[in-house]
């Protein structure tokens, strides 16, 4: 990173670390990352000053370099693990190791500390089980080459679970990046694409945009990859690729906010992007990679008002109206306004090959063959339609997603589909789809009760189908797991490590044990709903999940199958609109945040009112919000700290906090205090509240 790009990292980012150190003197905001870079850094200057004798010190249990989860690593340039607390990985050559998604990790770890001549550094993020754990969580890694006295070049770093993601790890990728396309020009691109590679860990993946605002390169929308995007806005009104490219054109590189979705959604979150000018055969690009702010309130998404039970209930009376009239009762299917076409709504029908016979919303589309339609994962939209009409029940639910009209950005769409027979005696698929329907538990026992016929019809040959990820069984947040009797996982799409471990032993977040229930359950009552707490795929953050499981049977063998949907979690209060209430603090229910802080929270139509108990020590780590914030102190005493001073409040005083004022929050003595925020906080109601969880 040259002068100018350190100035315009630092000048755009400040944090406030006990109310003194800025990001100015360090271009890490948390930390416990700059913890963990002093500490490699260290780790380095000792292999410099004392060689391959460095290895014992390394090695020693209790040292400041292994001590608990604490530990350094090293690595000579084949992959040789020379030091770790694994055994089974210290000694050998750990090329080959790779993640859950198949992220190759020691190779990754070399190319970051050695890929980039004049920075011999950089981070590289995978998923790997903690110590004691089982789950795969992210971690960043931060690895430094440095040389021994004895000439021979070295590896060594250190890592962190991390729930966060450092501006400086987007403008490490962006550098890396521009380093890709000097040296493989166009041909870099597929590096950018690779799920596996080093550019798409979290949220993050690198985009290339030209100077004419063509997306060349990105990775989490690839349907807008071509298209020219200088007169899109974001939610805002922005004009973000304009900005970019100016940006590029006169600095060379600095940052650029606006609104985007998160890759996998529609509603758009506010985003802080690095970008920096690069050369792909002499034609000037920008690179750029961006985080999305960890406290930015997203964008509204409407929710669809009608429920799954409703919509299978008009796509049946569709279905009743097609079986008595054929193709007459579509003028009815086409009157705007009616129940069949209107805002959220409208019928389509499908032939048994795939083409569309019948569609409300896009008459001219009618007599195209959409055998081959995909998805922005690559799903096979019609043909998981017509497999979901041709199953023996004759109707099922199908997942996808699709830009919605008049947008670029692909959101879920939740369709039910079944099979109809005409008075002709033809059959098709008719069906009728909602955008952003809430995750519902009809969902849940569909795609189950469909992998269980499918088992029960293919038995182990149904298992990839089931595992593929552009197929019907992966959608959303959602997967489907076998387990055998004995507790053996066989497939699980969201933690492929698991498959081929025995399980039975496992326990929940919170010390449940979710294998053994899960069996006994199936075999006693066939099917039926539990509880657990897990994480959800690719997030460190535990969250409450309802999984429904059922027994299958495939000549001799016995299956568990399930599936589940993480739902928040009710700690709060909700005031029912227009309703009048009196409550007490004593009796709602206190929900711990972590050891050191604890919130009961008040939601009405307009505002949130929430109590907090803090320990003294403890704090709240930088954020914002579309909020307004008034915080009265009852007891204790607090400081506010802004990006340029800081205000200390003391029992009675009250902090008043614009919106989208960032701000960090710590605790001097133990102290109970209330905020009141207007508008209400419905990020918290997302379980958007993760900054408030970190110590």
């Amino acid at each position: 990173m040259n002068i100018q790009e350190k100035s315009d990292f630092n000048a755009h980012v400040s944090i406030v670390d006990d109310g003194q150190a800025t990001l100015a003197s360090n271009p890490y905001e948390y930390e416990e990352t700059r913890e963990l870079v002093y500490f490699v850094n260290r780790a380095a200057d000792l292999i410099r000053l004392k060689g391959e004798a460095a290895w014992n010190e390394f090695q020693h249990l209790g040292s400041r370099w292994r001590n608990g989860d604490t530990y350094i690593f090293a690595l000579d340039p084949e992959g040789n693990m020379l030091v770790h607390p694994d055994p089974l990985l210290e000694g050998k050559n750990q090329l080959g190791l790779k993640d859950i998604n198949g992220k190759p990790i020691v190779r990754g770890l070399l190319t970051a500390a050695t890929s980039i001549p004049e920075r011999q550094e950089g981070w590289y993020h995978y998923q790997w089980i903690e110590p004691r754990g089982l789950l795969p969580r992210w971690k960043s890694s931060y690895v430094q080459g440095v040389r021994a006295p004895s000439g021979k070049q070295y590896i060594v770093g250190s890592g962190l679970y991390n729930d966060r993601l450092e501006r400086a790890f987007v403008v490490d990728a962006v550098m890396h990046a521009v380093g890709e396309l000097a040296l493989h020009g166009q041909d870099a691109f597929q590096i950018f694409h690779d799920p596996s590679g080093p550019y798409i860990f979290k949220n993050t993946y690198i985009f290339v945009v030209d100077m004419n605002g063509v997306e060349l390169v990105n990775p989490a929308f690839p349907n807008i990859e071509g298209r020219k995007l200088l007169d899109l806005q974001d939610t805002n009104g922005k004009f973000l690729y304009r900005d970019i490219i100016q940006l590029v054109k006169t600095r060379g590189a600095g940052w650029v906010d606006y609104m985007w979705p998160k890759p996998g959604e529609s509603a758009s979150t506010r985003k802080s992007t690095y970008v920096h000018t690069a050369k792909i055969d002499g034609r000037t690009v920008a690179v750029g990679c961006g985080v999305y702010l960890a406290d930015a309130p997203s964008e509204f998404t409407s929710k669809a008002t009608i429920t799954a039970s409703a919509l299978t209930e008009l796509v049946h009376q569709a279905a009743t109206l097609l079986e008595e009239q054929g193709e007459s009762a579509y003028p009815k299917f086409r009157d705007k306004g009616s129940k069949w076409f209107n805002d959220e709504t409208y019928i389509f029908v499908f032939t048994m090959d795939g083409v569309r016979a019948f569609h409300a919303a896009e008459p001219d589309s009618e007599g195209r063959q959409d055998i081959g339609l995909t998805d922005i994962v690559g799903r096979h939209i019609v043909k998981m339609m017509l497999e979901a009409g041709s199953a023996p029940f004759g109707e099922g639910w199908v997942h996808y997603m699709y830009p919605e009209p008049g947008d670029i950005f692909p959101a879920w769409k939740s369709s039910i589909v079944m099979r109809v027979t005409y008075p002709s005696g033809k059959q098709y698929i008719v069906g009728c789809g909602i955008y952003n329907m809430q995750m519902d538990k009809a969902f849940i026992e569909d795609v189950v009760n469909s992998a269980a016929a499918l088992i029960a019809s293919q038995g182990r040959a149904a298992f990839p189908i089931i595992r593929d990820k552009t197929g019907p069984f992966v959608f959303m947040d959602t997967y489907v797991f076998v387990q055998s009797l004995e507790g053996v996982e066989l497939v699980n799409a969201a933690q492929p490590s698991f498959e081929g471990k025995n399980l039975i032993d496992l326990k929940d977040l919170k010390g449940k044990s979710v294998v053994r229930d899960e069996i006994a359950i199936a075999l006693t009552e066939g099917s039926a709903w539990i509880e657990s707490y897990w994480y959800k795929p690719g997030d460190n953050i535990p969250a409450l999940k309802q999984t429904y499981i059922r027994k299958v049977q495939f000549q001799e063998e016995t299956f568990i199958v399930g599936s589940g949907l993480y739902v928040a979690e009710g700690h709060q209060h909700r005031v029912e609109k227009f309703g009048v209430q009196k409550m007490n603090w004593h009796s709602l229910k206190v929900e711990k945040l972590h050891d050191n802080l604890e919130r009961q929270t008040i939601y009405g139509e307009k505002g949130t009112l929430a109590r907090f108990v803090a320990k003294g020590g403890t704090g709240v780590v930088r954020h914002y919000h579309e909020s307004e914030e008034y915080c009265w102190v009852v007891s204790g005493m607090l400081q506010f700290n802004y990006d340029d001073k800081a205000v200390v409040a003391q029992e009675g005083d009250v902090v008043v906090i614009p919106a989208n004022i960032p701000h960090a929050v710590a605790v001097l003595q133990d102290t109970v205090f209330i905020d009141f925020f207007a508008p209400s906080r419905t990020d918290w109601l997302r379980g958007e509240d993760q900054y408030l969880r970190m110590r």
